[in-house]
């Protein structure tokens, strides 16, 4: 019966890691899509959410059924509980891809407008910080996962320039307030990509260690 057990958590395992690939891919393909204001790639990434969303649904129901017919404890049901926190964060990343690429259609149909403000390296400290939360998970490397929590300050802060710099335009160019609103948008979907990302990651460490960390990261952050 343990031998079974492992087997399936196992294959759990690897379709977990299978929807970390493609939410890494639909990233990737958003920030292409960014880049180059492509609207037809973006149509496209809008159009393909149902593949994550189903693959979602099936690591979840896989979970509940390893829990009903195992009702495994200890170690293995922390596993599975983390498994499905996981698997919610990799859907709403997938979801906030498609958010992106809704912006990026909209824009890609309007007049182009002057922006003091590159997406570059927010859009690929955001993925960086997906695909090592990912690697974390897989090498089960506790320091992976830690800088993951730490660079989610840097994708904030980026967040709120993005906010500013957003306000100031608006004041300057008040007939393009639809443009610059997607371009708000757009920044705040990329910090969120960055959260799933940090929760990721603290998942990893709670796995690891057997601490809940995100508690703690919060408390770090409150100012003495």
């Amino acid at each position: 019966m343990k031998r079974h057990l492992q087997k399936e958590l196992s294959h759990l395992k690897k379709r977990i890691l299978s929807l970390g690939t493609m939410a890494e891919e639909r990233v990737r393909m958003t920030i292409r899509a960014l880049e180059t204001k492509d609207g037809e790639l973006a149509r496209r990434i809008i159009e393909s959410d149902k593949d994550i969303d189903q693959a979602e649904v099936e690591v979840e129901e896989e979970c509940l059924k390893i829990i009903a017919l195992h009702q495994p404890v200890a170690v293995d049901l922390r596993f599975i509980n983390i498994v499905i926190k996981i698997n919610n964060d990799l859907e709403r990343v997938g979801d906030e891809a498609v958010n992106i690429a809704e912006r990026v259609e909209n824009i890609s149909k309007r007049m182009p407008l002057s922006f003091p403000f590159d997406f570059t390296a927010m859009a690929e400290k955001a993925e960086a910080m997906l695909k090592n939360s990912l690697d974390a998970l897989v090498n089960q490397d506790v320091d992976i996962a830690y800088k993951v929590c730490l660079d989610d300050d840097e994708v904030d802060a980026m967040n709120r320039m993005i906010y500013d710099a957003v306000k100031e335009a608006i004041k300057k160019q008040p007939d393009r307030v639809a443009y610059l609103l997607n371009l708000m948008l757009i920044g705040r979907h990329l910090e969120r990509i960055a959260d799933h990302a940090t929760n990721i990651a603290e998942e990893v460490i709670y796995m690891i260690e057997g601490e809940i960390f995100r508690h703690k990261h919060k408390k770090a952050m409150v100012p003495c």
